[in-house]
């Protein structure tokens, strides 16, 4: 397992020495860029993830799927169903690139979300530690679909964070269509709007139920059956609904410490009480898998709460060095855990990369 560990030290080392990026003339931002080393984190994770070899709980079904889409990717009911992935698919079906090349796309994806959430937050090397043990290998390697989804839904984060309310939309509607379930973050759009905020209510809910009807309307019941009437339950699903919620009542308790601006106050507020609101409903769920995934899509939280904390809890002017090792060691914990005492973490062990089982083949 000592690729797991490798993926995480390498940022968390990083994360000890870096300088706080401050936010600009008080607007509570920083410029998102990606230097160089960044873009080489970026191939690496897209190389990591993308190219795993029977990696990941659900590897076998996307294996399957892949399989499926061999005999059925020229029908229309095909296409339909996740077109975003579907194209995907066919790009590797086309080329010849089997399973392996629709992950790696998905992977550069999924990556590319990562690396600019971290990039715009004030501790971006801090920030990619705590995606780590979860966000990176167990969403990222594990559910490839809903990964997709989740980078985009960073990348829009990032564009809502500064008000491109338009942009996140985008993002969001793009997510979607490689895993449906992303649509249900579309109204963090209405609800952060700090300006015009009728006229972006009007018109997200017009785009909201448009995506809805298109995408998701038609899989409400089978969801239903599947999930809730079959009462689906997803062992750990508790510790990670407490790890979103965690940072969530951190920033509740605290958020006016937080360089934010009203707007990004606004929209991790929202963030943070359904955070609160999942956990609760886990008690009282028929399916603890149905929250679980609800869930996925409030990681960014973590990573948000975190990359602020040791300026939010420590000195704001000084380097606050033990407080960043208090978030690397709470995260290096979850990662041994997981890694060691997971119900499911033989399906990631040992971690196997593609060229080169294919070299030894």
């Amino acid at each position: 397992m000592w690729p797991y560990w490798l993926l995480f030290l390498v940022p968390a080392l990083s994360a000890l020495s870096e300088p706080v990026r401050r936010a600009h003339a008080g607007r509570g931002t920083v410029s998102v860029t990606i230097p160089g080393a960044w873009w080489l984190v970026m191939l690496a994770l897209t190389l990591m993830v993308g190219w795993r070899h029977e990696v990941g709980g659900d590897w076998g079904n996307y294996l399957r799927n892949f399989y499926n889409a061999v005999y059925n990717s020229h029908t229309e009911e095909w296409w339909w169903n996740d077109p975003g992935y579907r194209l995907l698919e066919w790009i590797s079906l086309q080329n010849g690139w089997g399973i392996y090349g629709i992950n790696l796309l998905a992977a550069a994806v999924f990556s590319y979300g990562v690396v600019l959430f971290c990039r715009h937050l004030p501790r971006p090397w801090l920030a990619l530690a705590v995606a780590v043990p979860y966000l990176v290998i167990i969403l990222g390697m594990g559910y490839s679909r809903q990964g997709v989804a989740l980078g985009c839904i960073m990348a829009g984060l990032v564009a809502l964070e500064n008000g491109r309310v338009a942009r996140f939309v985008f993002w969001a509607v793009l997510g979607a269509t490689f895993h449906k379930s992303a649509v249900l973050l579309l109204p963090m759009a209405a609800l952060a709007a700090s300006r015009n905020r009728w006229v972006t209510v009007a018109w997200v809910g017009v785009v909201a139920a448009a995506a809805y009807a298109v995408l998701l309307a038609d899989s409400v019941e089978q969801l239903q059956a599947g999930y809730l009437e079959a009462g689906y339950q997803s062992e750990g699903a508790l510790v990670r609904l407490l790890m979103n919620a965690l940072p969530a009542a951190l920033l509740l308790y605290a958020r006016k410490r937080f360089a934010i601006t009203l707007g990004q106050q606004q929209l991790w507020f929202w963030f943070a009480l359904t955070a609160i609101a999942l956990l609760g409903l886990y008690f009282v769920s028929p399916s603890s898998t149905a929250v679980d995934r609800m869930g996925l899509y409030l990681l960014p939280l973590q990573l948000m709460v975190f990359a602020h904390l040791p300026e939010v809890l420590g000195s704001r002017k000084g380097s606050n060095d033990g407080w960043v090792m208090a978030v690397l060691a709470y995260y290096a914990a979850v990662q041994f855990v997981w890694l060691n005492f997971a119900a499911h973490a033989y399906a990631w062990i040992p971690y196997r990369w593609y060229p080169l089982e294919w070299v030894s083949s």
